[in-house]
């Protein structure tokens, strides 16, 4: 183990660095990781219901507010999903007027950018 001090925006942390050799796998070597958080359920969807127009998030981060569900009416636009990224949120808007067909995402999900939000019509 080597210790070592980082400094991060004039914050300094001590840390240990282990150093792997090859010829061990880093599995055997690594601590067990702790269990993930249980993922937030996901929304309701429209019953069989996937809309031809996909609305995806447009940078990684966390679902804090739904403004939409399933077979609201939407103009382009509208807000229909904000995304909490660096403390600021932002909204994703309905590129097009149409109808909500499926909400893929639940309030305090992290999200990555491309993940599909929801889908219209």
């Amino acid at each position: 183990m080597k210790q070592l001090r980082i400094t991060v925006n004039g914050t300094a942390y001590d840390v240990q660095v282990e150093e792997l050799s090859g010829s061990a796998p880093a599995a055997a070597a690594a601590p067990a990781p702790k269990a993930a958080a249980p993922a937030p359920a996901p929304a309701p969807k429209a019953a069989g219901n996937q809309g031809s127009v996909t609305v995806t998030a447009p940078m990684p981060g966390t679902v804090v507010r739904i403004e939409v569900k399933a077979g609201d009416a939407v103009k382009a636009g509208q807000d229909l999903v904000f995304i909490e990224a660096m403390k600021m949120e932002t909204p994703v808007k309905a590129a097009q007027d149409g109808t909500i067909a499926s909400v893929d995402v639940a309030k305090g999900e992290a999200v990555e950018t491309g993940k599909v939000l929801l889908t219209m019509n």
